[in-house]
């Protein structure tokens, strides 16, 4: 496993993203232009939510950045080993382009062949399906395909396996979680990634907007499906 500082991850992130057609994005402003649903940008697809929508963007379908963050919905956790308030968000995105597969196998490539996390060290979490939207049984095998252990796969509900909107209305959708596996297993497989025990630490988080989730609460299909990510 390589030894990074931030200048390097975002230089490693970037170029890798870039060689694989993303065009690479400044950083917005951390106060949200027309969007009273949020104070504050929270996510590195906060800016992009028009072109989530439909709308062209004018450096086209793949999209890459390092984007500057403020969150405090989970403040009371802050100052712990993994929450911050404000942090920078490494993300991609693929705007009615590629979808579940590349995606997944840009995030395992990346982890493993430029950062090289052993892959014995990561487990992913999957959505678990409900009234919504169906079990996402293809995220689960592609990273089966790839070399995840299957044991290191798992199902979770909406709570723990679904992102979006950024306001109460919007594009969401299920997402694949990536962690970093810290400790070995107890034996009694009971932990999952959803346990805050401290085993599997969140790095990676694949959404797959498909989604517009309207005011009543019920979820539309979005006219493109499309893929945003964090790091």
């Amino acid at each position: 496993m390589k030894k990074l500082d931030t200048k390097q991850l975002r230089s490693l992130y970037l170029d890798f993203f870039a060689e694989r057609g993303h065009k690479v994005i400044p950083s917005a402003s951390l106060i949200p232009d027309n969007d009273p649903t949020v104070l504050f940008t929270t996510a590195g697809m906060h800016p992009l939510v028009p072109y989530l929508m439909g709308a062209k963007h004018p450096e086209g379908k793949r999209l890459t950045d390092v984007q500057k963050c403020v969150r405090t919905g989970d403040i009371d956790e802050v100052g712990d080993a993994t929450h911050c308030t404000f942090f920078e968000m490494l993300g991609n995105w693929s705007l009615g382009d590629y979808f579940k597969k590349e995606s997944i196998t840009f995030s395992y490539d990346f982890l493993t062949k430029v950062l090289e996390i052993p892959v014995d060290k990561l487990a992913v979490s999957v959505f678990a399906g409900d009234e919504d939207a169906p079990r996402d049984d293809f995220s689960a095998q592609t990273w089966i395909n790839l070399g995840i252990k299957k044991e290191n796969v798992y199902f979770l509900p909406k709570k723990n396996n679904w992102w979006g909107p950024a306001g109460m209305t919007g594009p969401c959708g299920p997402d694949t979680e990536i962690f970093i596996i810290t400790k070995p297993d107890a034996g009694d497989h009971v932990c999952t990634p959803a346990c805050d025990c401290g085993r599997f630490v969140e790095i990676w988080n694949n959404v797959f907007m498909e989604y517009d989730k309207q005011a009543d609460g019920s979820f539309l299909p979005l006219k493109q499906k499309n893929v945003d990510t964090g790091m």
